[in-house]
């Protein structure tokens, strides 16, 4: 049995604990849980895991599906008749073919429309090959995500079939794959995205459908594996000029030994029945400078599995050379320290991932507006939430990265990418896939 600084376990004195949102939720909803997928090219099926039980200790959180997504309604386009009545009859039209249901051969007519197709792998025959599939997997993200599956609208539609599903494609490919090479133990897929623009989301989306077809999964994020509240406030004190490194957040605030330990766990968690309890880290605590929370709240993932998750907004980011120390100090006088402590999340971190997925997003600026949504989502149900000079002042702390760092992510790829094993998609301020997609950089 394999532990993670579990409770009352061998490891706990050693490790230092985070907040890990990871879950192994077994689901047999609809019947369909252990159900092969079948074969279709350009992507072969593979027989789905047989998965033990590990059901949670009493009182540990589960995740939730979520309730909605919050992207903006695409706009339908303007009639362009000249009439009043035939510009009514085009909006009709337009809105009629929004509202049909996707099945059979309208199905696959939309999904041959997606602008992911090419670069996750899919061809037109394959998508006709496993037409019933796609279905029967876009069902199920519905339900996951409360739509109406045959009635759903142009966002919804767009947010399976042409985003999530694809991704599930590829990253079932990139399984398939792991296993083919020989590899025994699970695929550690990352994801590096910037904040707000999705990828908890997706990743949840894809973790609940990946154990809903019998090939266990589980999720774990860099926010999981920040400095203790203590530690946080020692290297805050150690460097009292720089303002990237007072608060949670940028290379250096991490616990690289942690995570290093909490993926190559999980990662190895590959023999039935052995389990892992996983730090957690409480965001809330300390007015919201966080803090590790206790031993007894941390979930325990149970083995075997198939896929690690793990994401972070800073993911598979490359440290520039000594050379650059000007240009980082131009961009922020803070960020050379943090360049520094960036050099270690390679070795620590990086090489550890199997296959990578990149969403890259037009303007690091839409951070804020992001961030500004979802306060204003917690505040509108009654939560508290940041201000808008809060919200600047919070963001105002990452956009140093993202300058440095993201052209060299979005040219090149993450530290550890590889040709093959490596997918980067664009979105827009919508959180959608863009119409013409970024071509493969390794």
């Amino acid at each position: 049995m394999a532990h993670i600084n579990a409770p009352g376990g061998a490891g706990s004195a050693g490790m230092r604990g985070v907040h890990a949102r990871v879950s192994a939720q077994r689901s047999s909803a609809r019947g369909a849980r252990n159900s092969p997928v079948p074969q279709a090219a350009p992507l072969a099926g593979f027989a789905p895991s047989t998965s033990s039980t590990c059901p949670a200790p009493a009182g540990l959180p589960r995740p939730s599906s979520p309730r909605s997504l919050t992207c903006a309604a695409a706009a339908s386009p303007s009639p362009s008749s000249p009439s009043a009545a035939g510009g009514a009859a085009a909006a009709a039209a337009v809105h009629a073919a929004s509202a049909a249901p996707l099945t059979g051969a309208t199905l696959v007519s939309y999904i041959l429309e997606g602008p992911l197709l090419g670069s996750c792998g899919i061809s037109e025959e394959g998508v006709r090959a496993a037409a019933g599939e796609w279905e029967r997997l876009g069902r199920q993200l519905a339900a996951q995500l409360d739509f109406e599956h045959d009635a759903m609208d142009a966002v919804q539609k767009l947010r399976i079939y042409h985003y999530y599903l694809p991704v599930y494609w590829w990253a079932a490919a990139q399984l398939e794959a792991h296993r083919a090479a020989g590899h025994k133990t699970a695929l550690v897929l990352g994801i590096s995205a910037p904040q707000g623009c999705g990828k908890t989301t997706i990743v949840e989306q894809l973790e609940q459908l990946f154990n809903w077809l019998g090939r266990p999964a589980a999720s774990v994020s860099i926010d999981d594996f920040y400095l203790t509240h203590a530690d946080q406030n020692a290297l805050a004190a150690a460097h009292p000029g720089n303002r990237l490194l007072q608060l949670r957040g940028n290379a250096g605030t991490h616990d690289l030994a942690l995570g290093t330990e909490t993926i190559k766990t999980l990662r190895n968690l590959t023999a039935p029945g052995a389990t892992a309890a996983v730090p957690r880290y409480n965001k809330s605590t300390f007015g919201g400078r966080g803090d590790r929370a206790e031993p007894a709240s941390w979930p325990v993932v149970c083995g075997p599995l198939d896929v690690v998750f793990f994401e972070g907004w800073m993911s598979g980011f490359a440290p520039l050379p000594d050379s650059s120390a000007a240009q980082l100090a131009a961009i922020d006088p803070a960020l050379p320290v943090v360049n520094e402590q960036l050099r270690g999340y390679r070795a620590a971190w990086d090489e550890l991932v199997d296959s990578w997925l990149v969403i890259r997003i037009g303007d690091p600026q839409w951070v804020f507006k992001w961030r500004l949504q979802a306060e204003e989502r917690m505040k509108a149900g009654g939560k508290a939430g940041m201000s808008a000079e809060q919200i600047a002042d919070f963001v105002s702390r990452f956009i140093p990265a993202y300058a440095a760092y993201l052209p060299g992510l979005y040219g090149s790829g993450p530290t550890t990418a590889r040709h093959g094993r490596t997918l980067i998609i664009e979105v827009d301020q919508n959180r959608s896939p863009v119409a013409a997609q970024p071509p493969p950089v390794v």
